[in-house]
């Protein structure tokens, strides 16, 4: 009986940590989404057709809650969500206000890497 005990303590444990950790990655993943949708004056570039920041940031919540469970960390959302289209394969862009041009990939990447400093 004791051995059970210990092992359903155990068990409450890991699922705690492991809910506490998808909490941190969900936060992670909201603030690269809010990094995108609060891009002043920048176009998310899909296929070829520019959308506004708002727009992209709803585009990719809908990948997020079509990738269900095979988004785990904020890795997997940039992979697997954010980065190319899943209908042509193409690189998502980011044109910024003053005429620059990043891919998306890039441009969340080193915004996890300045949140995770």
């Amino acid at each position: 009986m004791r051995d059970v005990i210990c092992l359903l303590v155990l068990s409450i444990g890991v699922l705690a940590h492991a809910a506490d950790s998808m909490s941190v990655e969900g936060r992670k993943i909201d603030y690269l989404i809010a990094s995108i949708e609060t891009l002043q004056g920048a176009q998310f570039i899909r296929n070829g057709t520019a959308y506004d920041a708002k727009q992209a940031a709803d585009h990719l919540r809908l990948k997020l809650r079509t990738a269900g469970s095979r988004v785990v960390t904020a890795e997997d959302f940039i992979r697997l969500c954010a980065s190319v289209s899943s209908v042509s394969g193409i690189p998502y862009q980011i044109r910024f206000a003053d005429g620059r041009v990043v891919s998306a990939q890039a441009y969340l990447r080193q915004k996890l890497a300045e949140l995770e400093r």
